[in-house]
Protein backbone atom coordinates (compact mmCIF):
# COMPACT_ATOMS: atom_id res chain seq x y z
CA UNK A 1 0.00 0.00 0.00
CA UNK A 2 1.02 3.59 -0.64
CA UNK A 3 -0.31 6.06 1.93
CA UNK A 4 -2.16 9.19 0.89
CA UNK A 5 -0.56 12.38 2.22
CA UNK A 6 -3.17 14.83 3.42
CA UNK A 7 -3.65 17.76 5.77
CA UNK A 8 -6.44 18.97 8.02
CA UNK A 9 -7.04 22.34 9.66
CA UNK A 10 -8.13 22.13 13.28
CA UNK A 11 -10.53 24.63 14.92
CA UNK A 12 -7.46 26.27 16.52
CA UNK A 13 -6.13 27.10 13.06
CA UNK A 14 -3.28 24.60 13.36
CA UNK A 15 -2.86 22.52 10.20
CA UNK A 16 -1.65 18.95 10.67
CA UNK A 17 -0.08 16.95 7.86
CA UNK A 18 -0.74 13.22 7.99
CA UNK A 19 -0.49 9.97 6.06
CA UNK A 20 -3.52 7.71 5.73
CA UNK A 21 -3.85 4.18 4.40
CA UNK A 22 -5.88 1.01 4.74
CA UNK A 23 -9.50 0.00 4.64
CA UNK A 24 -11.79 2.76 5.87
CA UNK A 25 -13.85 0.17 7.72
CA UNK A 26 -10.75 -1.21 9.45
CA UNK A 27 -9.49 -0.56 12.97
CA UNK A 28 -8.36 3.09 13.25
CA UNK A 29 -4.74 3.34 14.39
CA UNK A 30 -3.26 6.80 15.07
CA UNK A 31 0.56 6.94 15.14
CA UNK A 32 2.41 9.74 16.97
CA UNK A 33 6.10 10.39 16.32
CA UNK A 34 8.88 11.50 18.63
CA UNK A 35 10.33 14.98 19.04
CA UNK A 36 11.69 16.58 15.82
CA UNK A 37 10.29 13.70 13.72
CA UNK A 38 7.19 13.67 11.51
CA UNK A 39 4.68 11.15 10.14
CA UNK A 40 7.61 9.82 8.12
CA UNK A 41 8.97 8.26 11.31
CA UNK A 42 6.53 5.45 10.47
CA UNK A 43 7.59 5.15 6.83
CA UNK A 44 9.22 1.73 7.38
CA UNK A 45 6.14 0.50 9.25
CA UNK A 46 3.26 1.60 7.03
CA UNK A 47 4.04 -0.66 4.02
CA UNK A 48 4.04 -3.71 6.31
CA UNK A 49 0.65 -3.10 7.91
CA UNK A 50 -2.36 -5.18 6.97
CA UNK A 51 -4.95 -3.43 4.83
CA UNK A 52 -7.46 -4.18 7.59
CA UNK A 53 -5.77 -1.47 9.67
CA UNK A 54 -6.93 2.06 8.89
CA UNK A 55 -3.69 3.82 9.74
CA UNK A 56 -3.13 7.52 10.33
CA UNK A 57 0.43 8.75 10.93
CA UNK A 58 0.23 12.35 12.12
CA UNK A 59 2.83 15.11 12.02
CA UNK A 60 2.37 16.98 15.27
CA UNK A 61 2.35 20.77 15.58
CA UNK A 62 5.73 22.46 15.17
CA UNK A 63 7.11 19.52 13.20
CA UNK A 64 7.62 18.56 9.56
CA UNK A 65 5.10 20.10 7.20
CA UNK A 66 2.49 20.82 9.87
CA UNK A 67 1.93 24.33 11.25
CA UNK A 68 4.70 25.87 13.34
CA UNK A 69 2.67 28.02 15.77
CA UNK A 70 4.34 30.41 18.18
CA UNK A 71 3.30 28.44 21.27
CA UNK A 72 1.59 25.30 22.51
CA UNK A 73 4.27 22.62 22.84
CA UNK A 74 3.26 20.84 26.04
CA UNK A 75 1.91 17.28 26.12
CA UNK A 76 -1.55 18.67 26.82
CA UNK A 77 -1.38 20.83 23.67
CA UNK A 78 -0.30 17.92 21.47
CA UNK A 79 -2.96 15.67 23.01
CA UNK A 80 -5.67 18.29 22.44
CA UNK A 81 -4.61 18.41 18.79
CA UNK A 82 -5.08 14.65 18.50
CA UNK A 83 -8.60 14.90 19.94
CA UNK A 84 -9.39 17.67 17.42
CA UNK A 85 -7.79 15.62 14.63
CA UNK A 86 -9.98 12.63 15.45
CA UNK A 87 -13.04 14.86 15.60
CA UNK A 88 -12.23 16.34 12.19
CA UNK A 89 -11.89 12.88 10.64
CA UNK A 90 -14.88 11.42 12.52
CA UNK A 91 -12.71 8.87 14.36
CA UNK A 92 -14.64 8.00 17.49
CA UNK A 93 -12.15 5.55 18.99
CA UNK A 94 -8.68 4.40 17.95
CA UNK A 95 -5.60 2.46 18.89
CA UNK A 96 -3.02 5.13 19.75
CA UNK A 97 0.62 4.30 18.96
CA UNK A 98 3.19 6.72 20.36
CA UNK A 99 6.98 6.77 20.11
CA UNK A 100 9.15 8.68 22.60
CA UNK A 101 7.57 12.16 22.95
CA UNK A 102 4.61 10.72 21.06
CA UNK A 103 4.24 8.08 23.76
CA UNK A 104 3.97 10.80 26.40
CA UNK A 105 1.32 12.52 24.27
CA UNK A 106 -0.43 9.15 23.97
CA UNK A 107 -0.35 8.73 27.75
CA UNK A 108 -1.82 12.21 28.23
CA UNK A 109 -4.52 11.48 25.64
CA UNK A 110 -5.39 8.14 27.26
CA UNK A 111 -5.74 9.84 30.65
CA UNK A 112 -7.82 12.75 29.33
CA UNK A 113 -9.87 10.91 26.69
CA UNK A 114 -10.22 7.31 27.96
CA UNK A 115 -13.42 6.69 26.02
CA UNK A 116 -11.59 7.33 22.75
CA UNK A 117 -8.75 4.83 23.26
CA UNK A 118 -9.32 1.28 22.06
CA UNK A 119 -5.75 0.32 22.86
CA UNK A 120 -2.42 1.99 23.60
CA UNK A 121 1.04 1.15 22.24
CA UNK A 122 3.93 2.91 24.02
CA UNK A 123 7.26 2.69 22.17
CA UNK A 124 10.50 3.91 23.72
CA UNK A 125 8.41 5.43 26.48
CA UNK A 126 9.05 7.30 29.70
CA UNK A 127 7.38 6.85 33.07
CA UNK A 128 8.49 10.45 33.64
CA UNK A 129 10.78 12.88 31.82
CA UNK A 130 11.59 14.65 35.06
CA UNK A 131 15.13 13.96 36.34
CA UNK A 132 15.98 11.95 33.22
CA UNK A 133 19.79 12.36 32.92
CA UNK A 134 19.92 11.87 29.15
CA UNK A 135 17.29 14.55 28.52
CA UNK A 136 18.86 16.93 31.05
CA UNK A 137 22.29 16.55 29.45
CA UNK A 138 20.93 17.08 25.93
CA UNK A 139 19.09 20.20 27.09
CA UNK A 140 22.11 21.64 28.90
CA UNK A 141 24.69 20.95 26.20
CA UNK A 142 22.68 21.34 22.99
CA UNK A 143 19.04 22.38 22.97
CA UNK A 144 19.21 25.32 25.39
CA UNK A 145 21.74 26.95 23.02
CA UNK A 146 20.22 25.98 19.68
CA UNK A 147 19.63 28.70 17.06
CA UNK A 148 18.31 28.95 13.52
CA UNK A 149 19.28 27.59 11.13
CA UNK A 150 19.67 24.38 13.13
CA UNK A 151 23.08 22.84 12.57
CA UNK A 152 22.69 19.62 10.52
CA UNK A 153 25.30 18.05 12.78
CA UNK A 154 22.95 18.45 15.75
CA UNK A 155 20.12 16.68 13.94
CA UNK A 156 22.46 13.93 12.75
CA UNK A 157 23.89 13.30 16.22
CA UNK A 158 20.45 13.33 17.81
CA UNK A 159 18.95 10.84 15.37
CA UNK A 160 22.03 8.62 15.54
CA UNK A 161 21.65 8.46 19.33
CA UNK A 162 18.20 6.88 18.95
CA UNK A 163 19.41 3.74 17.16
CA UNK A 164 21.66 0.86 18.17
CA UNK A 165 21.93 -1.02 14.87
CA UNK A 166 21.77 0.22 11.30
CA UNK A 167 18.71 1.51 9.47
CA UNK A 168 18.46 2.05 5.68
CA UNK A 169 20.79 4.98 4.83
CA UNK A 170 18.14 6.78 2.78
CA UNK A 171 15.69 6.52 5.68
CA UNK A 172 18.28 7.89 8.12
CA UNK A 173 19.02 10.85 5.84
CA UNK A 174 15.31 11.51 5.51
CA UNK A 175 14.70 11.65 9.28
CA UNK A 176 17.64 14.03 9.66
CA UNK A 177 16.12 16.32 7.03
CA UNK A 178 12.74 16.13 8.79
CA UNK A 179 14.42 17.22 12.04
CA UNK A 180 15.88 20.23 10.24
CA UNK A 181 12.35 21.41 9.39
CA UNK A 182 11.76 22.06 13.10
CA UNK A 183 12.56 25.67 14.11
CA UNK A 184 15.06 26.17 16.93
CA UNK A 185 12.36 27.73 19.13
CA UNK A 186 10.25 24.55 18.83
CA UNK A 187 13.23 22.40 19.81
CA UNK A 188 13.74 24.63 22.85
CA UNK A 189 10.12 25.00 23.95
CA UNK A 190 9.32 21.32 23.52
CA UNK A 191 12.35 20.04 25.41
CA UNK A 192 11.92 22.70 28.08
CA UNK A 193 8.37 21.47 28.64
CA UNK A 194 9.28 17.81 29.06
CA UNK A 195 10.12 17.86 32.81
CA UNK A 196 7.20 20.18 33.60
CA UNK A 197 4.61 17.51 32.96
CA UNK A 198 5.31 14.46 35.10
CA UNK A 199 2.60 11.92 34.30
CA UNK A 200 3.95 9.24 36.64
CA UNK A 201 1.34 10.00 39.30
CA UNK A 202 -1.50 9.58 36.80
CA UNK A 203 -0.46 6.42 35.00
CA UNK A 204 -2.90 4.30 37.00
CA UNK A 205 -5.71 6.25 35.32
CA UNK A 206 -4.86 4.54 32.03
CA UNK A 207 -7.35 1.70 31.71
CA UNK A 208 -6.97 0.88 28.01
CA UNK A 209 -5.15 -2.35 27.11
CA UNK A 210 -1.53 -1.29 26.66
CA UNK A 211 1.48 -2.76 24.86
CA UNK A 212 4.83 -1.39 26.04
CA UNK A 213 7.64 -1.89 23.52
CA UNK A 214 11.25 -1.21 24.53
CA UNK A 215 14.71 -1.81 23.08
CA UNK A 216 17.24 -2.97 25.64
CA UNK A 217 19.87 -0.54 24.27
CA UNK A 218 17.59 2.50 24.59
CA UNK A 219 19.84 5.46 25.44
CA UNK A 220 16.99 7.62 26.75
CA UNK A 221 14.44 5.40 28.51
CA UNK A 222 15.77 3.06 31.20
CA UNK A 223 14.37 -0.39 31.94
CA UNK A 224 13.18 0.94 35.30
CA UNK A 225 10.76 3.25 33.46
CA UNK A 226 9.32 0.30 31.56
CA UNK A 227 8.77 -1.61 34.78
CA UNK A 228 7.05 1.43 36.33
CA UNK A 229 4.76 1.75 33.30
CA UNK A 230 3.98 -1.94 33.35
CA UNK A 231 3.23 -1.87 37.08
CA UNK A 232 1.13 1.30 37.04
CA UNK A 233 -1.01 0.51 33.98
CA UNK A 234 -3.30 -2.31 35.07
CA UNK A 235 -3.88 -3.95 31.68
CA UNK A 236 -0.39 -3.81 30.18
CA UNK A 237 2.25 -6.05 28.70
CA UNK A 238 5.97 -5.30 28.26
CA UNK A 239 7.84 -6.61 25.21
CA UNK A 240 11.64 -6.21 25.14
CA UNK A 241 13.60 -6.15 21.87
CA UNK A 242 17.22 -7.27 22.32
CA UNK A 243 20.09 -5.29 20.80
CA UNK A 244 17.69 -2.50 19.84
CA UNK A 245 17.78 1.21 20.60
CA UNK A 246 15.22 3.91 21.28
CA UNK A 247 13.66 3.83 17.80
CA UNK A 248 12.40 0.23 17.89
CA UNK A 249 10.12 0.68 14.88
CA UNK A 250 13.05 1.86 12.75
CA UNK A 251 15.40 -0.98 13.64
CA UNK A 252 12.89 -3.84 13.71
CA UNK A 253 9.86 -2.76 11.68
CA UNK A 254 8.74 -6.29 10.76
CA UNK A 255 8.72 -7.56 14.32
CA UNK A 256 7.12 -4.32 15.46
CA UNK A 257 4.28 -4.67 12.97
CA UNK A 258 3.80 -8.32 13.91
CA UNK A 259 3.57 -7.39 17.59
CA UNK A 260 1.13 -4.51 17.18
CA UNK A 261 -1.10 -6.46 14.78
CA UNK A 262 -1.27 -9.35 17.28
CA UNK A 263 -2.07 -6.81 20.00
CA UNK A 264 -4.84 -5.23 17.92
CA UNK A 265 -6.36 -8.63 17.11
CA UNK A 266 -6.45 -9.36 20.82
CA UNK A 267 -8.57 -6.28 21.44
CA UNK A 268 -11.60 -7.71 19.62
Amino acid sequence: MTPSIKSVELPSGVVLSYAEQGNESGVPVVCLHGVTDSWRSFELVLPLLSESIHAFAVTQRGHGDSSHPQSGFLFSDFAADIAAFMDALSIQKAVIVGHSMGSAVAQRFAIDQPQRVKGLVLVGSFASMRDNPAIEEFWDTVVSKITDPVDPGIAQAFQESTINTSVPPEFYEMVVQESLKVPARVWRETFEGFPKHDLSGELDKIKAPTLIVWGDHDAFCPRSDQDKLNSAISDSKLVVYPNTGHAVHWEQPRRFVSDIEAFIKGLD
